[in-house]
């Protein structure tokens, strides 16, 4: 993960203005800002990724090359994050082709429907979600992306047109999702 992996990206600000965040490698300010404002949204909301410690996330990216940690910022304020793991995991397609796997992704609170309507960024997991898929096809999986929903959040994938495998035994009975290569 370098600095290289800044980029432009567009969101929609309701009702119609389009706006540029940047997708950046996540920094210790970013998780400090996710402690300092998404945590007493996410309990109050009782959300589901509460508990998730971005903070030791972001310390596998550094200290493990097979993790990378990304965020989308907008005026300095981070929009959402999102954890991948580049090396280890492989398709459940029958070649069995490593893919990207995405081991966390959070909108920041403020952009979840079901705690603010209408959110103030329409398209931040989907823009996370696209990324991940664009980083699988610069490591050379061909946009191969694959991995586990929580409950609440299957209907968002099956929104994405993401492939639906089913519950995943070994996974405590997730849902596993997977985007097979891109057709070129």
């Amino acid at each position: 993960m370098t600095a290289s992996m800044t980029r432009p990206v567009s969101l929609r600000k309701p009702p119609s203005e389009v706006v540029t965040a940047t997708f950046c490698p996540l920094t210790l300010a970013h998780v400090e800002q996710i402690d300092t404002f998404w945590r007493s949204i996410l309990q109050a909301a009782q959300q589901f990724d509460i508990s998730w410690d971005w903070a030791y996330k972001l310390r596998l990216a550094v200290n493990d090359s097979r993790y990378e940690a990304y965020a989308i910022e907008l005026d300095e304020l981070v929009q959402g994050v999102m954890l991948l793991e580049t090396q280890w995991h492989r398709s459940w397609l029958p070649a069995r082709s490593p893919l990207v796997y995405v081991e966390y992704l959070a909108s920041a609170p403020w952009n979840r429907r079901p705690i603010e309507d209408p959110p103030y960024l329409v398209g931040v997991g989907r823009t996370l979600l696209l990324l991940a898929r664009q980083r699988s096809i610069e490591l050379g999986y061909a946009g191969r992306v694959g991995l586990h929903s929580l409950p609440t959040a299957e209907a968002f994938y099956h929104r994405n047109n993401m492939a639906d495998y089913g519950p995943d035994p070994d996974k405590d009975g997730l849902v596993y999702f997977e985007y097979a290569a891109v057709q070129r």
